[in-house]
């Protein structure tokens, strides 16, 4: 096995959770003769009557911090289960699967794209409506230039195909699904992004986004995280959240959300201006103080995440009170 920590360190929380976790190999990823496994987890209730929440990471190989605040996350879990009635209770009513390093060749190369140099952020055949920032928005030039999105025509990337056949199969099929995706940087503050990245067209569930982040404000009142379309930011070809998104409108009864949680790397930066010098600084924090900050940080929010999927019918609003959010939320996000 190639020395990849956050794949080792994945592999002995599936050893620690044994008897919890449902563990499977959903693809091989071969690099320089060496194999790396997309191990995907899930943990809870089966049925697929009760709610589920994906947790998401290690889409682009340099992002190592999002891989490491969802091992961190997922070890706490197994170690509550100990102990914690109340989270097995809530297991009871709540499906949560993992996939925290979808890109583990990607990470051993130290390269933002899959050993391919596919960025698989945007592999989809979702095309921007309008025109996108040079190179960034995603392009076919050449697999040498970051942001190329693979040859036209070509089916997607084992990696992304391990990813939809996940989220069809365990979140689609819900009548209610959370899916958060963990990536870091951009800007001085995290993030917290939603569909489209391609349109800059509001979502039909932009009242249930708004619900959300009021209900995380009234429970956590002194959070830092900025919710907004990433379209809001820029648009981009071929973003897979973005279509998986658009398939599940296939089914208006159910109710989708994929969130994508962008770590604000440029503070980690700012407080260090040396590690503009190392590609692992410019998308980490690499002092040891400012990791343990970060791990803690973002375990709450997952918590939450995993608690209002859990509740969604406690907060999920409907009839008039949702057409009042959904006209607040355009008129927050979409009206200048």
């Amino acid at each position: 096995m190639p020395a990849l920590p956050e794949l080792k360190e994945l592999e002995r929380i599936i050893q620690l959770g044994q008897d919890q976790l449902e563990v499977s190999v959903l693809c091989d990823i071969d690099v320089q003769h060496k194999r790396f496994p997309v191990y995907r987890l899930a943990l809870g209730n089966p049925d697929p009557e009760v709610p589920a929440i994906g947790f998401f990471g290690g889409i682009h190989g340099l992002e190592r911090i999002g891989t490491q605040v969802l091992l961190s996350f997922l070890r706490g879990l197994l170690s509550r289960l100990r102990w914690d009635k109340s989270l097995h209770h809530m297991l009871k009513e709540v499906r949560l699967v993992f996939m925290p390093l979808l890109n583990p060749g990607g990470m051993w190369l130290s390269t933002r794209a899959n050993p391919n140099g596919v960025d698989l952020m945007r592999n989809s055949p979702i095309e921007a409506e309008d025109k996108v920032p040079f190179l960034l928005g995603g392009h076919r030039i050449s697999r040498h230039l970051p942001w190329y999105r693979g040859p036209q025509g070509v089916a997607m990337e084992a990696e992304n195909l391990a990813l939809i056949r996940t989220v069809r199969e365990e979140l689609l099929s819900r009548e209610f699904s959370i899916a958060i995706d963990c990536h870091s940087g951009f800007g001085l503050r995290d993030r917290v992004w939603f569909p489209h990245a391609h349109s800059v067209h509001p979502i039909p569930h932009l009242a249930d986004i708004l619900a959300l982040e009021e209900l995380f404000q009234q429970t956590h009142p002194s959070h830092r995280y900025l919710f907004e379309p990433q379209s809001l930011q820029y648009q981009t070809h071929g973003d897979i959240w973005d279509y998986l998104y658009l398939e599940s409108e296939q089914h208006p009864e159910r109710t989708f959300l994929p969130l994508t949680l962008e770590m604000g790397s440029w503070l980690w930066v700012k407080k260090n201006p040396r590690q503009l010098f190392s590609r692992h600084g410019m998308f980490n924090p690499v002092a040891e103080h400012r990791l343990h900050r970060v791990l803690r940080r973002h375990t709450s929010w997952l918590d939450f995440l995993m608690r209002a999927t859990c509740g969604h019918r406690q907060w999920i609003a409907r009839g008039p009170a949702r057409l009042r959010l959904q006209e607040q939320a355009v008129a927050r996000w979409y009206r200048p």
